[in-house]
Protein backbone atom coordinates (compact mmCIF):
# COMPACT_ATOMS: atom_id res chain seq x y z
CA UNK A 1 0.00 0.00 0.00
CA UNK A 2 2.76 2.42 0.93
CA UNK A 3 4.48 1.86 -2.43
CA UNK A 4 1.30 2.89 -4.30
CA UNK A 5 1.03 6.03 -2.18
CA UNK A 6 4.65 6.90 -2.93
CA UNK A 7 4.08 6.49 -6.68
CA UNK A 8 0.94 8.60 -6.49
CA UNK A 9 2.78 11.34 -4.57
CA UNK A 10 5.59 11.26 -7.13
CA UNK A 11 3.08 11.52 -10.00
CA UNK A 12 1.43 14.54 -8.33
CA UNK A 13 4.81 16.18 -7.72
CA UNK A 14 5.82 15.72 -11.35
CA UNK A 15 2.50 17.12 -12.60
CA UNK A 16 2.85 20.17 -10.33
CA UNK A 17 6.43 20.68 -11.45
CA UNK A 18 5.40 20.61 -15.15
CA UNK A 19 2.60 23.10 -14.42
CA UNK A 20 4.99 25.46 -12.60
CA UNK A 21 7.54 25.27 -15.41
CA UNK A 22 4.88 26.15 -18.00
CA UNK A 23 3.82 29.22 -15.98
CA UNK A 24 7.42 30.34 -15.53
CA UNK A 25 8.21 29.92 -19.23
CA UNK A 26 5.20 31.99 -20.29
CA UNK A 27 5.72 34.77 -17.72
CA UNK A 28 7.62 37.85 -18.88
CA UNK A 29 11.22 37.89 -17.74
CA UNK A 30 12.35 40.16 -14.93
CA UNK A 31 14.20 42.27 -17.51
CA UNK A 32 11.10 42.78 -19.63
CA UNK A 33 8.85 43.53 -16.65
CA UNK A 34 11.34 46.02 -15.29
CA UNK A 35 11.98 47.75 -18.62
CA UNK A 36 8.28 47.99 -19.38
CA UNK A 37 7.42 49.85 -16.18
CA UNK A 38 7.43 53.14 -18.05
CA UNK A 39 9.23 54.94 -15.24
CA UNK A 40 12.80 55.11 -13.98
CA UNK A 41 13.85 52.51 -11.44
CA UNK A 42 16.05 53.18 -8.42
CA UNK A 43 19.64 52.07 -8.94
CA UNK A 44 22.01 51.46 -6.03
CA UNK A 45 25.62 50.39 -5.68
CA UNK A 46 24.25 46.89 -5.00
CA UNK A 47 21.99 46.71 -8.10
CA UNK A 48 24.10 48.67 -10.57
CA UNK A 49 26.18 45.87 -12.12
CA UNK A 50 23.27 43.48 -12.53
CA UNK A 51 21.12 46.21 -14.08
CA UNK A 52 23.60 47.24 -16.78
CA UNK A 53 24.44 43.61 -17.57
CA UNK A 54 20.83 42.41 -17.84
CA UNK A 55 19.50 45.17 -20.10
CA UNK A 56 20.65 46.04 -23.58
CA UNK A 57 20.28 49.81 -23.21
CA UNK A 58 20.34 51.58 -19.84
CA UNK A 59 20.39 55.29 -19.05
CA UNK A 60 21.28 56.11 -15.45
CA UNK A 61 20.47 59.56 -14.12
CA UNK A 62 23.08 60.39 -11.46
CA UNK A 63 21.49 62.97 -9.18
CA UNK A 64 21.15 64.28 -5.62
CA UNK A 65 18.17 65.71 -3.73
CA UNK A 66 19.89 69.09 -3.18
CA UNK A 67 20.72 69.57 -6.89
CA UNK A 68 18.48 72.15 -8.62
CA UNK A 69 19.41 71.18 -12.21
CA UNK A 70 18.74 67.53 -11.30
CA UNK A 71 15.16 68.49 -10.43
CA UNK A 72 14.86 70.22 -13.81
CA UNK A 73 15.98 67.07 -15.66
CA UNK A 74 13.86 64.64 -13.58
CA UNK A 75 10.55 65.24 -15.43
CA UNK A 76 12.33 64.82 -18.77
CA UNK A 77 13.74 61.47 -17.62
CA UNK A 78 10.24 60.45 -16.49
CA UNK A 79 8.82 61.32 -19.93
CA UNK A 80 11.59 59.50 -21.79
CA UNK A 81 11.15 56.43 -19.57
CA UNK A 82 7.46 56.40 -20.44
CA UNK A 83 7.98 57.06 -24.16
CA UNK A 84 10.77 54.49 -24.56
CA UNK A 85 9.27 51.88 -22.27
CA UNK A 86 10.41 48.40 -23.29
CA UNK A 87 13.28 49.81 -25.38
CA UNK A 88 15.41 51.72 -22.89
CA UNK A 89 15.63 51.14 -19.17
CA UNK A 90 15.98 54.40 -17.24
CA UNK A 91 17.36 54.41 -13.74
CA UNK A 92 18.08 56.98 -11.05
CA UNK A 93 21.19 56.77 -8.87
CA UNK A 94 21.41 59.05 -5.84
CA UNK A 95 25.12 59.91 -5.74
CA UNK A 96 25.03 60.83 -2.05
CA UNK A 97 23.77 57.37 -1.11
CA UNK A 98 25.82 55.38 -3.65
CA UNK A 99 29.46 56.49 -3.56
CA UNK A 100 30.85 53.31 -5.14
CA UNK A 101 29.33 53.88 -8.60
CA UNK A 102 29.87 57.63 -8.36
CA UNK A 103 33.58 57.10 -7.70
CA UNK A 104 34.04 54.35 -10.27
CA UNK A 105 32.63 56.55 -13.04
CA UNK A 106 34.17 59.79 -11.82
CA UNK A 107 30.91 61.65 -11.33
CA UNK A 108 32.10 65.19 -10.54
CA UNK A 109 29.06 67.17 -11.74
CA UNK A 110 25.38 66.39 -11.56
CA UNK A 111 23.13 65.75 -13.26
CA UNK A 112 25.18 63.24 -15.23
CA UNK A 113 23.53 60.62 -17.40
CA UNK A 114 25.49 57.44 -17.99
CA UNK A 115 24.43 55.51 -21.10
CA UNK A 116 25.24 51.79 -21.20
CA UNK A 117 24.76 49.56 -24.20
CA UNK A 118 25.26 45.83 -23.64
CA UNK A 119 26.95 46.52 -20.31
CA UNK A 120 29.48 49.02 -21.70
CA UNK A 121 29.54 52.76 -21.07
CA UNK A 122 28.94 54.39 -24.46
CA UNK A 123 28.08 57.97 -23.48
CA UNK A 124 28.18 60.41 -20.60
CA UNK A 125 25.85 63.42 -20.71
CA UNK A 126 26.74 66.12 -18.18
CA UNK A 127 24.43 68.94 -17.17
CA UNK A 128 20.80 69.85 -17.65
CA UNK A 129 19.54 70.26 -21.19
CA UNK A 130 16.21 70.30 -23.03
CA UNK A 131 14.42 67.09 -23.91
CA UNK A 132 15.13 67.27 -27.63
CA UNK A 133 18.89 67.37 -27.02
CA UNK A 134 18.82 64.58 -24.43
CA UNK A 135 16.57 62.44 -26.58
CA UNK A 136 18.77 62.79 -29.66
CA UNK A 137 21.88 61.83 -27.66
CA UNK A 138 20.15 58.77 -26.16
CA UNK A 139 18.01 57.52 -29.06
CA UNK A 140 21.02 57.05 -31.36
CA UNK A 141 21.93 53.96 -29.33
CA UNK A 142 18.69 52.11 -30.12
Amino acid sequence: MEENEDRELERIKQAKLREMMKRTASAPSFEKREASLGKPIEITDATFKETIQNHSLVVIDCWAPWCGPCHMVAPIIEELARDYSGKILFGKLNVDENPEVSTRYGIMSIPTLLVFKNGKLVDRIIGAMPRRLLESRIARYL
